[in-house]
């Protein structure tokens, strides 16, 4: 049986350790889910995932980064931080966000992955479960404010794959760069609807 994960590149930030691994492996296995395609190998990367359309995107997503041992910060609402959640979140690399400052989670993300030598976050572009017509925006400011690619990672549940795909620079055209990216989405199927 081949192998559920691709290798990392180099510059990857890296977390967990064999353990981690070896559990994240068994849990895509046992779900019958696989990682595919290759990432890039730059230090510092916006990463966007879609559709997402159910709370197994994230159940499986965490499994993958278990699997790959990869460390790929992202944001939760403050609010979650509470007792041993929050050591939880942190653990797996949840950055806390006041979601009722305007702009200020775009800011702080950007600001975060600006400074940092090495980091990977993550954020679904639609910003909820529910089906929506246009993307929050977020993912394009950071990219841009941080100087770092999107890469565009798809959910098909249909044969459950997890799938890596290309990795763009943003220009200074939102919606030209919105459109070519909602484009590559389009044959993907979440668990309970497409993008």
């Amino acid at each position: 049986m081949r192998a559920p994960v691709p290798t990392l590149p180099a510059q990857a930030p890296r977390a967990g350790g064999a353990l981690g691994c070896a559990f994240g492996r068994l849990l895509l296995r046992l779900g019958g889910w696989r990682v595919e395609g290759e990432f890039p190998d730059l230090p510092r990367l916006v990463i966007i995932a879609a559709p997402h359309s159910s709370a197994w995107d994230v159940i499986w997503g965490l499994a993958a980064k278990l699997a790959l041992g990869v460390h790929i910060d992202f944001m939760v609402k403050q609010e979650a931080f509470v007792g041993p959640l929050g050591w939880l979140l942190r653990s797996l690399g949840a950055i806390a966000v006041d979601r009722g400052a305007a702009g200020g989670a775009a800011r702080q993300a950007a600001s975060r992955l600006h400074e940092a030598e090495r980091m990977w976050f993550v954020l679904a572009p639609e910003g909820t479960r529910k089906p929506v017509q246009q993307w929050k925006s977020g993912f394009w400011h950071i990219a841009r404010n941080a100087g770092t690619p999107v890469l565009c990672v798809a959910f098909h549940f249909p044969d459950r794959r997890i799938i890596i795909g290309p990795t763009l620079t943003m220009s200074e055209d939102l919606d030209a760069d919105m459109t070519r990216i909602r484009a590559w989405y389009r044959p993907f199927q979440g668990k309970n609807r497409g993008t």
